[in-house]
This record gives C-alpha cells, structure tokens and sequence, in this order.
C-alpha cells in the first residue's frame, strides 16, 4: 500500500456514513445518496471522526463512537438565553422548534433553535443541536486523492461532494 492510498493531512477523502446517537436515531446518512468528500486535517467534519479516519485505506469500513468532545461539544447551560422580542424581525413566526442563524458579538454565524415563547421573551438555545451527545458512525472510505492547490488554498473540497462557488 503506498501513501497515496492512506488518508493523511492534504488529501480529499470520500466517504459514505451513516450516524445514529445512542439511542439508535438516525441523524444523517449518505447510502441513499451521493457520498461526502472533505479535505483531511481541514477540520471539515467533527474532529473525533477526522482522527479516527486518519492512515485509513481505500476500502476500508469502520465504526467510530465520537464523544461530546471530540463531535459538537457539551451542552452548555449558559447558551440558552432568554432574549426580547424585538431582537427578532416584527414578521418572524416564533414558534417552539423553529431554528435560524443570528450573529455573535465578532459577526460569526450562530445558530439557535426556539425553546419557549413566553409573551415577549423568547427562550432561545445555541448549542449546537448535537452538543452532548455521542455520534456514532459508520464509515466506509471510497476514494483517496490529492488535493488540488486551489482546495488546499480554501480548505475545502471543490467539484462533486464538495463545496461549489
């Protein structure tokens, strides 16, 4: 096997996964469709799952149970917020479960789902949706190649599976 067919930092991996948490939902999954390729050491996907891939093969097949920390994090406490009304547009429907992006205090996209309307004060969480829970994939490794300098210069992956612009 020569380095060309591992998965180290630089090269565009394509993978088909499917995730599931311990309670055996099923979050995500690529069998029914086209798989995901990302470009390996870019952190573009969770970190626990990254470090688990790594010196894989072509071919190969495995199973990863990513802890909170190494996947979307704990939950924390102090990211659910009670926040006004009138921080929200005067058309937008609150309701319980709606999700939608805002902006932190440095303009990073944040998003928050819904928890509770109450009058003019709206329960909001921040934690990622996914925060505090074990991720549990199956992964199968398809494709192993270099990235190109274009990819490596925007740390994504380009073209099919990847980022268009």
């Amino acid at each position: 096997m020569s380095a060309n067919d591992t998965v180290t930092a630089g090269k565009v991996v394509t993978i088909h996964y499917h995730l599931t948490l311990d309670d055996g939902q099923v979050v995500d999954s690529s069998r029914d469709g086209e798989p995901l390729a990302y470009l390996h050491g870019a952190q573009n996907i969770v970190p626990g799952l990254e470090s688990a891939i790594d010196g894989k093969a072509k071919g190969e097949s495995l199973a990863v149970k990513v802890a909170p920390e190494e996947g979307y994090g704990p939950r924390n406490d102090g990211a659910v917020q009670d926040v006004p009304r009138n921080v929200f547009p005067p058309d937008a429907q609150l309701q319980v479960g709606i999700s939608f992006q805002a902006q932190d205090e440095e303009g990073h996209p944040l998003m928050g789902t819904i928890k509770k309307v109450e009058g003019d004060t709206i329960t909001v969480d921040f934690n990622h949706p996914l925060a505090g829970q074990n991720l549990n994939f199956e992964v199968s490794i398809e494709e192993i190649r270099d990235a190109t300098q274009e990819e490596q210069n925007h740390g994504h992956v380009h073209g099919p599976g990847g980022h268009h612009h």
